[in-house]
Parts: C-alpha cells; sequence; structure tokens
C-alpha cells in the first residue's frame, strides 16, 4: 500500500514537472510564402535563429500565400510572426476591403522593416513585350489572388494606364508555378514582387530567353508611398545585360499586439545579432539595415521592438 501511494506522487511529481516544462514552452509560428520565393528561405532561417535567442523556444516554419494571408493569420492568432510587404501592411492597418481586408487589422504591431521587394516583370523574349505598354493583350500571371504581389500588379498596371480587362489573359499563380507556364509558353509575362536574385526567376532565365521590363520613374512617381525607385542591376538573371529601372516596397516582419514584451524583444535580438545566417538563406536579407530597422511603418512598433532598438540608440 505505501509502496502504491510512493509510486502515484511520484507520477504525479512527474505529471507536474511535465506541464511546467510545457506550459513554459514558447510557440513561435513563422508565416512565411510560397517555398520558390524570398520569405520562405528567411523564415528557414529564423526558425532556426529563434531556436537559439529565445528560451524554451519552438518555432516552425508556414508556408502561406504571403503577405495578405499573413496578416489576416496573424489577426485571428494563428501565427507569432510573419512577413509582409509595406502596401498589404498599410491596407491591413488601415482596413482596405478591396485588398482583402474588411476590417481593420488593430492587433497588428511592426517588429522591423527589412530589405526592399523588387518589382520585376519579367517577359519571354519571343512574346515581344519590351514595355508595359506591351502588355497589353498579352498573358501574363500577377501572384496568387489578394496576395501582396498581386496588390503590386494592380497597383502598378493601373499607374501605367492598365486595367486587367486590357490583358490577353490573366494567370493568379504562385512564383513556380507562373515560371512552369512560361516554360511551355502558355504565359507571356510573369510579375513577381521579391528580392533580387529570387529562385524562380533565376530558374525562368536560365530556361529561356527573357526580357526584364522597365517601370518607368513616372510610374513610380504616380503610385506615391510606399512605393520608391529602384534598380535590378545588370547581371541579376541569366541574359540580362543591363540595369533595369523599377520600383520597390519595404518588406516589414510583423508580429501581434498580445505577444509577451520580452518574447518580441528576444526575437528581434536574435534577428539582428544573427545577420550572417539570413544573408546565407538568401542575397536578399543583404539589404537589411539595422541604421533603417525601426523606420516609420504603417502599423506601430511592438514595445518589445522598440526596447531593443532603443537599446541600439535607434529611437
Amino acid at each position: 500500500m505505501i509502496r502504491r501511494q510512493g509510486l502515484k506522487l511520484a507520477a504525479m511529481a512527474c505529471a507536474a514537472v511535465m506541464a511546467t516544462t510545457a506550459s513554459a514552452e514558447t510557440f513561435i509560428g513563422i508565416l512565411t510564402g510560397g517555398q520558390a520565393g524570398v520569405y520562405y528561405p528567411m523564415g528557414v532561417a529564423l526558425e532556426k535563429i529563434f531556436a537559439e535567442a529565445v528560451p524554451e523556444a519552438r518555432p516552425s516554419v508556414q508556408a502561406t500565400k504571403a503577405s495578405v494571408e499573413n496578416l489576416n493569420l496573424l489577426q485571428a492568432g494563428r501565427g507569432e510572426i510573419a512577413f509582409t510587404l509595406g502596401d498589404s501592411l498599410q491596407a491591413a492597418w488601415a482596413g482596405d476591403a478591396e485588398a482583402g481586408f474588411p476590417n481593420k487589422l488593430e492587433n497588428l504591431r511592426t517588429v522591423t522593416a527589412i530589405y526592399p521587394n523588387y518589382i520585376q516583370i519579367v517577359a519571354s523574349a519571343e512574346s515581344g513585350i519590351k514595355t508595359l505598354a506591351d502588355l497589353k493583350g498579352k498573358r501574363l500571371s500577377v501572384g496568387a489572388p489578394k496576395s501582396g504581389t498581386e496588390l503590386n500588379a494592380r497597383a502598378i498596371l493601373k499607374a501605367a494606364g492598365i486595367s486587367y480587362d486590357d490583358l490577353g489573359k490573366v494567370e493568379y499563380l504562385p512564383f513556380a508555378e507562373s515560371v512552369d507556364l512560361m516554360k511551355n509558353r502558355q504565359l507571356d509575362a510573369t510579375l513577381q514582387s521579391a528580392g533580387l536574385g529570387v529562385a524562380s526567376l533565376r530558374d525562368l532565365a536560365n530556361a529561356v530567353a527573357i526580357t526584364v521590363v522597365e517601370v518607368p520613374a513616372d510610374v513610380v512617381a504616380s503610385l506615391g508611398a510606399p512605393y520608391q525607385t529602384a534598380t535590378i542591376p545588370a547581371g541579376t538573371y541569366q541574359g540580362q545585360d543591363a540595369d533595369v529601372p523599377t520600383t520597390a516596397v519595404i518588406n516589414y516582419l510583423v508580429t501581434r499586439a498580445d505577444l509577451e514584451d520580452d518574447v518580441v524583444y528576444q526575437m528581434t535580438k536574435g534577428i539582428f545579432d544573427n545577420l550572417d545566417a539570413m544573408v546565407a538563406a538568401h542575397n536578399a536579407a543583404k539589404a537589411i539595415n539595422l541604421d533603417k530597422a525601426a523606420t516609420e511603418g504603417p502599423a506601430p512598433l511592438h514595445p518589445g521592438a522598440e526596447r531593443y532598438f532603443k537599446e541600439q540608440g535607434l529611437l
């Protein structure tokens, strides 16, 4: 009897220890994008960083349709940190129904600005597309429906005086699927909003002759903030022999207002203590700059991130 009571007490103690351990775990869902883009490999790098930088962390990476889906998932509490384009974040904070946000997403908080997304419009050379105007009557993939890329496509085409109705065909496809259709001559061009050297476009340029289409400065000026002029340097893709003017939008990492300050502080510090790991994941991370990280974004800074940037003398 005594022995049975002793075993029972031991089991209860073991269960208590296990419960304490479980309650101490910090789940960090990292919302990224498609695996052929830039968000996903960077998210994998963050998973490794957070596993070391955040005590008792259990980070995991989730492939998504990127910006718009990520922000809605965060608002619903189904993730802890997410990648997003600045214009999508602006629309979410405002509650822009047309952009995919029927209500203002008030639970969003900024962690840091990261690197710019370059709008890269790439056509097959045989399509004859050399300018934005040449897209009329052609087959174009504009990204997944209501994705950050598709919001970029709508804005840029509108600024250039082009509507979806002017196109021969509109496909709403992720990066890799767009490239597959171009290889099979089922698409003439793809618009991809990503870091320079994105894997999908490298793959395309290595398979077929391409033309990288310019987004002229006057179109960028009519777009206004958060769009800015940018350049896709010569040699970014196979067969691209000259610099190509385009536009770019800053990317952000965002979190939820209700996530603990200490956790967000540790995540923010972990990112900037391990930028080399981010660069190893993708060259686009070379553009992440601590001095510009606390740039005022569409949504307020999370107090945990604010604490880190104050320690760095940036606020």
